[in-house]
């Protein structure tokens, strides 16, 4: 689902919008998240293993079928789920931007359950997870340090190091931080200032 300029407005929008949706909703964020990190799923899996009533997890699922981010890759009962690659940049009030991808809406997924993501997003919004996030990549790989997030951010070192943790789960799932050999700048949904 990456798109570019190529692509007619209607599109667009309507990914947006289906995106938007995994932004505002951490139970479906946590559903993408888990189906981005399993090749092809079924219902009883997302029930067991995010803890959803039955009729819950169809709902969800079939919602995220509906938006296009999540499609059927097999017809037969049980039908088997899989997450479809979303990448799409998006310009703040601001003129930063940040790009979605499915390590963003994992961490987003995960403000239900580690109430130091929640409060970072309430005060910082989505943009400010994404840029936390970037940073979370870069400290794995030894490029920066908590107190240099909290100068470039203006935020204090101990809320950057509290972020810094809580994501930290979510960058060892979505990306290779051991010998990358990638600078700071290089990484995926850096902000431009």
């Amino acid at each position: 689902m990456s798109r570019t300029s190529k692509q007619n407005t209607g599109d667009i929008v309507r990914d947006f919008l289906s995106v938007e949706d995994l932004l505002e909703e951490p139970q479906l964020a946590q559903l993408y998240a888990y189906l981005a990190r399993n090749d092809e799923t079924s219902v009883k899996d997302v029930m067991d293993a995010l803890d959803l009533a039955q009729g819950t997890a169809y709902t969800y699922v079939n919602r995220l079928v509906d938006a296009g981010v999540v499609e059927v890759t097999r017809d037969e009962q049980p039908r088997l789920y899989t997450a479809r690659p979303i990448s799409l940049t998006v310009t703040t009030d601001g003129d930063r931007e940040y790009t979605i991808t499915p390590a963003l809406i994992d961490a987003v997924g995960r403000r239900e359950t580690n109430g130091d993501i929640d409060t970072y997003i309430h005060r910082h919004g989505i943009a400010g997870l994404a840029t936390a996030l970037t940073y979370a990549v870069a400290r794995e790989r030894g490029e920066v340090t908590h107190r240099l997030m909290a100068r470039d951010l203006d935020i204090s070192p101990l809320a950057a190091e509290i972020v810094l943790q809580a994501l930290r789960p979510v960058v060892l799932e979505h990306f290779d931080v051991e010998g990358s050999g990638a600078s700071f700048a290089d990484i995926e949904g850096i902000e431009d200032a």
